[in-house]
């Protein structure tokens, strides 16, 4: 067989062939060939733990494709909306089919008022906009006790079109109560990431979201709707994996991403441009990145070996954006700092590329967003990616996830009385 491995037990002298099925060899098979014998792997870095027909990425050659549809076509012909759907329904919709999709996400982006005025208005006046999104994502299961019955396809999908739908909702509220702001209700006559920047910004009855930056707040959600089994969809499967309901699940997955090493690249970022300084001050800092004195944040990635495909997009958004705001006195650092590191053979030989992350911050900033409130603007669109992977792991059927360790502790020993001790 071409597609397969062959592995030798030494112990016994048997031989084995197993086959390569897209690109990877079935675990049960080792299994049943190595009774009592587990990979070890710490982070899955090259465990692939389910089969999945959602998002494709190739991190060697940089692509990125949804349901195979290419990111970069995706970016620049479509919107968020028919991008969620894509993901959800796994083909992109007809005319009516986005009509009725629509209608739906619009007419559920409102929050109980009990939620809104009890809940999230108890948190401490300081509390950061990230962890009140995650409790009140969390908080949302006790509003719809019926998302417990995941059996039910109609009723699975009736809580993604809620979560879909405030997440943008319970995201402007974290802003405007960290802010003493009062809150701005849904507009049901704006598209999606229109009315998430009114509810973000409106203040008097005069207020208009600028059309430029609408759509960059749209492509920055389409960029960041799903990307395969990373940390927070991993713990959105895991969770899920145990049968809990949607919003628990998901509140675990914006916990993860409420991890500086998950979702927090692009504010780091935005911290090092600062520290940097001046455009002067590049050169200086590059070779302190390769004294290991220091490190270039937005470069390089955990899956992409090449340009991330996202990159490009954003780069050229945020200067869309900058036509509206004015340049982020950022850029030119920036732009100094990937013309540095791209012309470095450091860098090139360890291909360290800029990431979705490196210019993404830029235009939150532009747009003026607070720092706080970068992660919270990665899980608005995530939300749709999360529960597609929770979807389609229930039609998998999945057995509850439940990792296996090699145990380096202490032997027996036998217990010795606290006065013999």
């Amino acid at each position: 067989m071409a597609d397969s491995i062959t592995i030798t037990d030494n112990r016994t002298g048997t031989s084995h062939e197993i086959p390569i099925v897209d690109g990877g060899v079935d675990a049960n098979a080792f299994s049943k060939l190595l009774p009592g014998i587990w990979f070890l792997d710490p982070g899955f870095g090259a465990t692939a733990s389910t089969e999945s027909g959602i998002t494709e990425l190739d991190g060697d050659n940089g692509i990125l494709r949804y349901r195979g549809y290419p990111i970069e076509q995706l970016a620049e012909h479509s919107t968020y909306l028919e991008v969620a759907y894509l993901l959800v329904h796994g083909e992109l919709p007809t005319a009516a089919q986005f009509e009725a999709w629509n209608y739906e996400i619009t007419h559920h982006t409102f929050l109980h008022e009990f939620l809104r005025k009890r809940f999230m208005e108890g948190f401490h006046y300081d509390a950061h906009p990230m962890g009140m999104f995650v409790s009140t994502v969390a908080a949302l299961s006790t509003f719809y006790p019926e998302a417990k019955d995941i059996e039910d396809p109609d009723n699975r999908m009736k809580q993604m079109v809620r979560l879909v739908a405030k997440a943008p909702t319970i995201a402007a509220c974290c802003y405007r109560f960290s802010q003493g702001l009062p809150f701005v209700y849904p507009d049901n006559s704006l598209d999606f990431p229109t009315n998430f920047l009114n509810m973000m910004w409106k203040i008097g009855g005069d207020f208009t979201v600028d059309p430029t930056l609408a759509r960059a707040m749209d492509i920055l959600f389409m960029l960041h709707a799903d990307h395969e089994q990373n940390c927070g969809t991993t713990a959105m499967r895991v969770v899920g994996s145990a049968h809990a309901d949607p919003y628990s699940a998901a509140a675990a997955a914006a916990a993860g991403l409420y991890g500086p090493r998950h979702g927090g690249a692009n504010e780091a970022v935005v911290r090092m441009l600062t520290e940097i300084g001046s455009f002067d001050n590049v050169d200086a800092f590059v070779d302190a990145a390769k004294r290991g004195e220091a490190r270039i944040m937005g470069f390089g990635h955990r899956v992409y070996k090449n340009y991330d495909p996202r990159a490009t997009i954003i780069k050229k958004a945020a200067y869309d954006v900058f036509e509206v705001t004015g340049k982020n006195p950022l850029l030119d650092i920036a732009l100094k700092l990937e013309e540095v590191a791209l012309s470095d053979e450091y860098f090139i030989s360890r291909r360290l590329y800029p990431n979705v992350d490196f210019y993404s911050g830029l235009i939150y900033q532009a747009m003026g967003f607070p720092l706080e409130m970068f992660t919270v603007l990665f899980a608005i669109p995530r939300m749709v990616g999360w529960l597609t992977h929770w979807a389609e792991m229930l039609e998998q059927g999945q057995r509850i996830a439940r990792p296996r360790q090699i145990y380096t502790g202490a032997g027996v020993r036998d217990y010795v009385p606290m006065a013999g001790r």
